[in-house]
């Protein structure tokens, strides 16, 4: 090989490795994408806190990057095929996922594994005071908006409407909680699904231009048998004068809200996180962002988890005696 020829390809070796060398600091720390939900929602409000916590965001071994997605279901999916790294999916759907029984999809979803509990997601079904709904079952006919399509709570409403028999009786609108809310207002339907943590300010909003009531859906689960075919529901009650105008405790059912991981994620990373986040001033920062967190505590660390923890969640809970 001539002396020029040398000399080109061992200075373009030594620019190589300088560049290499520049771009190995953002190299080093690995991406990690966190799926929330829509802008505003509470899912993406727990990506976005994540995200940017001082103690994360310094971290030189790894990054969080919130992204907005439709929810829950869609969480479950990306993050089975590492699309996404961690999310937020409803226990229920992480359960149903892994046994191939979620609504038209007989896939097996056994790459999503739980981190912890975050809060819980009570069902809620808004209507107008005198309408004469008293039950689920009456909105038969009726204009009904049911979440956006790929979230959680048009999965859940699917999930429940179908068990009572209405899910192809109801005239569904398939929309956010804000614009259910307007839609609402503007008496374009007759009542809306919530399937999120309360106070809504969705419904906050409806309450202010309209006399709302909640439906007791309770007593529609307790009925029909909803709760033994699925077993990952809980009872709970909306707290009198959570809303406007809504004097009494409103019976419902909820579901568990879940941080998941993929299961290709590094232990190290995972423990890592979890440590960050449920040190006392990882959950006092958590409180501040959203009061709904308050839920999330070492003691709730493992609550409503009914499938496999992640390795790494599995050596963090353990050692704080949660296992």
């Amino acid at each position: 090989m001539d002396i020029e020829r040398r000399t080109f390809l061992t200075g373009s070796a030594v620019l190589l490795a300088g560049a290499l060398a520049l771009a190995a600091p953002a190299a080093a720390g690995q991406r990690m994408v966190f799926g929330g939900g829509p802008a505003g929602g509470t899912f993406q409000i727990v990506a976005n806190s994540i995200q940017v916590y001082g103690p994360v965001k310094a971290s030189t071994d790894y990054s969080v990057k919130a992204q907005s997605s439709a929810g829950s279901v869609e969480n479950l999916r990306k993050v089975n095929r590492g699309k996404m790294q961690f999310g937020v999916v409803y226990s229920g759907h992480v359960y149903l996922g892994r046994e191939g029984r979620l609504k038209n999809d007989a896939r097996k979803y056994e790459d999503v594994l739980a981190l912890s509990y975050l809060y819980g997601a009570p069902a809620q079904l808004v209507v107008r005071k005198g309408s004469g709904i008293a039950s689920a079952r009456d909105l038969a006919g009726r204009k009904v908006a049911v979440g956006n399509a790929g979230s959680g709570a048009f999965a859940t409403c699917e999930l429940f409407f179908t068990h009572l028999g209405i899910w192809d009786k109801v005239q569904r609108n398939a929309m956010g909680y804000n614009d259910a809310a307007a839609a609402f207002g503007n008496r374009q339907i007759d009542a809306f699904w919530l399937f999120t943590a309360f106070p809504s300010s969705a419904v906050i909003m409806a309450a202010q231009t309209n006399d709302i009531d909640l439906v007791d859906l309770e007593k529609d689960a307790r009925e029909s048998g909803f709760f033994e075919k699925y077993p990952y529901f809980a009872k709970l009650a909306v707290p009198a004068g959570t809303y406007r105008g809504v004097a009494r405790a409103t019976p419902s059912f909820q579901d568990s809200t879940l941080w998941v991981a993929n299961a290709r994620v590094s232990a190290d990373v995972v423990y890592d996180l979890l440590s960050k986040i449920y040190s006392d001033e990882g959950l006092a920062y958590m409180r501040g962002q959203k009061k709904t967190f308050g839920e999330m505590s070492v003691e709730n660390g493992v609550k409503g988890i009914v499938t496999p923890l992640h390795p790494g969640a599995q050596r963090f809970w353990k050692e704080k005696g949660r296992l």
